[in-house]
């Protein structure tokens, strides 16, 4: 069995970024499950698809083949969608609110869980995943469990200049409303809740840079048996 790093959390806690640099440091596999998510929602959006319609959504995510190419140097990850290219469209706000709705469907999280444990026993040495209960119920035996978190305020405004980057002309308290939202939606959903899993190590991550984040994680990993080059210590 891979070693396995699960870190949970909320939307824009930074978790994508902290996740891809981690797997790179360590040698793992990076398996985006929010990209795997937001691929589904994609493809509701585009056949304007009713959400609530649970078995034709399922059915969306069993005929995807979701493909995640390795990490480049740049920490870039390519997404592919029955051999198409979806790495930029799966990242609009639009497809952000489909993401949270689908994916509190049971049905397409058992898909998608299935999907990404095949993926983590392909892995020679490691994965590195992120998501909303990757540690609570899709690993839950993971070598080493971290709640990344932030204010909400926090994780608004990282989101906010991440659209403006990319050319999204938006109000900075519309993204805080979509956020406070989101969080709610993503806590009280039925199937497979943010939770704190109780042997998760709680990481806030105000004040604190992407490295600082990513060499705490590293501690972790080396204290539950890594060793450099993906090997593990006897």
């Amino acid at each position: 069995m891979a070693f396995t790093v699960a870190i949970d959390g909320p939307a824009g806690a930074g978790k994508s970024t902290v996740a891809r640099k981690a797997a790179i440091a360590l040698g793992f596999t990076y398996i985006d499950t929010g990209a795997m998510y937001r691929t589904i929602a994609l493809q509701v959006l585009e056949q304007g698809m009713d959400p609530e319609e649970a078995e034709a959504v399922t059915q969306v995510a069993q005929q995807s083949q979701i493909v995640l190419s390795p990490l480049d140097t740049d920490g870039n990850q390519t997404v592919f969608v029955r051999g198409r290219d979806v790495t930029k469209e799966i990242r609009t706000p639009e497809v952000s609110q489909m993401t949270s709705r689908i994916s509190a469907t049971p049905q397409v999280r058992t898909v998608m869980v299935e999907l990404q444990r095949s993926i983590s026993r392909e892995s020679p040495y490691g994965v590195v995943l992120e998501g909303r209960d990757i540690g609570t119920v899709v690993f839950p035996h993971a070598d080493v469990k971290v709640f990344l978190t932030a204010s909400a305020e926090e994780r608004a405004q990282r989101r906010y200049h991440e659209l403006l980057g990319k050319g999204v002309e938006i109000r900075f308290e519309t993204v805080l409303a979509e956020q406070i939202e989101r969080d709610q939606r993503d806590s009280q959903r039925v199937a497979s809740p943010l939770k704190i899993a109780e042997d998760s190590h709680y990481l806030m991550t105000d004040g604190l840079s992407i490295e600082q984040v990513v060499e705490q994680i590293i501690a972790l990993c080396v204290e539950k048996g890594y060793r450099a080059e993906g090997s593990m210590s006897s």
